[in-house]
C-alpha cells in the first residue's frame, strides 16, 4: 500500500536537493549583474550558478536573497544595490514595486530599446542559428520606440474587489491575484483611468457589490475601458456575475453625466469561476455597440470583445513596416494568416491586388468583414478556419500568393502552416512576431528555402520586457 511521505521525509529530501546546488534557499549573495533576460530580470552568477534577480540591472553589484532554486538556475529577491547602473532610473509609478504590470520603469528608455534589440539578436543566434556574420547575416535594426512612451494604452481591463470594507480597483500584484488599489496608471490613456475611478465610486454609492474571487460572491468583476484614440470615442464594459444590476438606469445616467466622452456602455455576464475575464453574454446598455478608431487611414469598429492592438501609435509603425516589407506595387495577391479582425489585411489591401485573410475565430472574421465594408474595400476575402487547412484549399482553387504575412500568437506558427508556406513558395514572407524565441524557431524552419534579410524590432509595450518584431524573408532563388 502506498503511503504519503512525512513532513520529516520531505524536509530531508529538500535539504539533500539544496546541498546539491551552489546556493540554498534564504542565502544572501553578492552578485554582479551582467545582463537582462527576456522578462527584464537581471542575470547574475554565483560560483557559476545563474540567478535571475527582478529589478536588478546590468553593470550593477547587488545583494540578493535566494528564493527559488532549480538544477541549473534560480531566482533571488533584490535586497539592495551596492553599485548602481548609470542607466538606472527612479520609477515614477508609486506602486512599481508592488504591481506586476511594468517590469522596466527603473531602466532608462533608450537602454530599454537597446536591450530589446539585443533580445531579438540573441534569440536569432541561439535558437535560429543566425550567427550575424558573413553573406547570410541577418540585420537586426535598432528598436523603433516612442517619442512619448507614457499613456499609450487604449484599453484597460481592471479587476474589482473589496479591501477593508471598501471597493478597490487596480492591477494584480506580481504573481498573485491581490489587487493593488490605484486610481491612475501611467501607461493608460487618462480617460481609461477616469472610467475606472467613476465606476468604482458609483458602485460604492449605489450598493453594487464587488466580486470576491475566493467565495464567488458579489456582482462587479471587472471594468473594461476602451478609447478610440483618433476619434475620442469611449466604451465602458461592466463585467458582472449575473445580468441584474441594482439601480442600473441610475448607474447608466451617472456614467453619462460624469464621463461625457462615453458613447457606449456595455454589460458582459461571466457566471463562471474562472480567471478568464469575459463571459459569453454581452448586452449594450446604452449607446452604440462599437466605438471606432483609425490605424493610418483605415477605420476599425471595436466591440466589447474585439481584439485590437493596445498601442495604436506603435501599431501604425509596425504595420507600415509590414507594408514596406511586403513590397507591394498593386498587382500582388497576399495571404494574411492569423488575420484577426482584419487589421493587417486591410492595411495591406490599400496597395495589393487582393488580400485573403484567414482566422480560426468566427467572431473575428465577422468583425473583419464588417471592417472591410466600413472602408469600402472589395479586394479582400476572409475565411474562418485553421490557416494550414484553408490556405491549401485556396491553392487548389488556383490562388497563388506572391506574399504571405503571418502574425501568430506567442506560441508561434503551427508546424503545418510552415510546411504550407514552403509548399506555396511565395516570393516573400513577412513574419510579425510578439515572441522573439518562437520567431527564431520558425525562421529556422523557413530558412532552408528563404533568406532572412532583416528584422525590425518595434517597442509596442514601453516599460515592459515585451518586444514585437517584423522579419522579411525572400525566396533564395529570387
Amino acid at each position: 500500500m502506498k503511503r504519503h511521505q512525512s513532513n520529516k521525509q520531505r524536509s530531508s529530501q529538500q535539504a539533500a536537493v539544496e546541498r546539491s546546488y551552489p546556493v540554498q534557499l534564504g542565502q544572501i549573495v553578492e552578485l554582479e549583474i551582467t545582463g537582462l533576460n527576456h522578462e527584464g530580470q537581471g542575470v547574475g552568477r554565483y560560483n557559476g550558478y545563474t540567478l535571475f534577480v527582478p529589478k536588478a540591472l546590468p553593470q550593477e553589484k547587488v545583494l540578493a536573497e535566494v528564493e527559488h532554486a532549480k538544477k541549473s538556475f534560480g531566482f533571488a529577491r533584490l535586497l539592495s544595490v551596492t553599485e548602481p547602473s548609470p542607466v538606472r532610473l527612479t520609477p515614477p509609478c508609486p506602486v512599481f514595486d508592488q504591481c506586476g504590470g511594468c517590469s522596466l520603469q527603473h531602466l532608462d528608455y533608450a537602454a530599454q530599446l537597446a536591450h530589446k534589440q539585443q533580445i531579438v539578436r540573441d534569440n536569432l543566434a541561439r535558437i535560429g542559428g543566425f550567427a550575424g556574420e558573413g553573406e547570410d547575416a541577418v540585420i537586426v535594426h535598432p528598436t523603433l520606440g516612442m517619442d512619448e512612451p507614457w499613456r499609450y494604452r487604449n484599453k484597460a481591463q481592471v479587476p474589482i474587489g473589496m479591501q477593508g470594507g471598501k471597493i478597490v480597483s487596480g492591477f494584480y500584484a506580481e504573481k498573485s491575484h491581490d489587487i493593488i488599489d490605484i486610481d491612475s496608471c501611467l501607461i493608460q490613456q487618462d480617460v481609461n483611468d477616469s472610467v475606472v475611478r467613476v465606476v468604482k465610486k458609483l458602485a460604492g454609492e449605489l450598493g453594487i457589490t464587488a466580486y470576491n474571487e475566493g467565495t464567488h460572491t458579489g456582482l462587479l468583476r471587472h471594468v473594461v475601458a476602451k478609447v478610440g484614440v483618433k476619434t475620442g470615442e469611449v466604451m465602458v464594459v461592466l463585467i458582472t456575475t449575473e445580468e441584474t444590476i441594482p439601480q442600473k438606469e441610475r448607474l447608466i445616467e451617472s456614467i453619462r453625466e460624469e464621463l461625457p466622452a462615453v458613447t457606449s456602455i456595455v454589460q458582459n455576464v461571466n457566471e463562471r469561476q474562472t480567471n478568464v475575464i469575459f463571459g459569453d453574454k454581452t448586452f449594450t446598455l446604452w449607446g452604440n455597440d462599437v466605438i471606432y478608431d483609425y490605424i493610418g487611414s483605415v477605420k476599425f469598429a471595436i466591440s466589447a470583445r474585439s481584439f485590437y492592438q493596445v498601442n495604436p501609435a506603435q501599431t501604425e509603425v509596425l504595420y507600415n513596416k509590414t507594408l514596406e516589407y511586403a513590397g507591394l506595387s498593386g498587382g500582388e495577391t497576399v495571404i494574411d494568416a492569423y488575420c484577426g479582425i482584419g487589421t493587417i489585411s486591410l492595411f495591406l489591401a490599400q496597395k495589393a491586388k487582393h488580400v485573403y485573410g484567414v482566422e480560426i475565430v468566427p467572431e473575428a472574421i465577422a468583425d473583419a468583414n464588417r471592417n472591410a465594408e466600413l472602408n469600402g474595400m472589395e479586394n479582400v476575402t476572409f475565411a474562418v478556419g485553421a490557416a494550414e487547412v484553408v490556405i491549401p484549399g485556396w491553392r487548389k482553387e488556383g490562388i497563388k500568393a506572391d506574399v504571405i504575412v503571418v502574425d501568430p500568437p506567442r506560441k508561434g506558427c503551427d508546424e503545418a502552416l510552415l510546411e504550407t508556406i514552403l509548399a506555396m513558395e511565395p516570393e516573400r514572407v513577412v513574419y510579425v512576431s510578439c515572441n522573439p524565441s518562437t520567431l527564431a524557431r520558425d525562421l529556422k524552419v523557413l530558412g532552408g528555402k528563404y533568406r532572412v534579410v532583416e528584422v525590425q524590432p518595434v517597442d509596442m509595450f514601453p516599460w515592459t520586457g515585451h518586444v514585437e518584431a517584423v522579419a522579411l524573408l525572400v525566396r533564395k532563388d529570387k
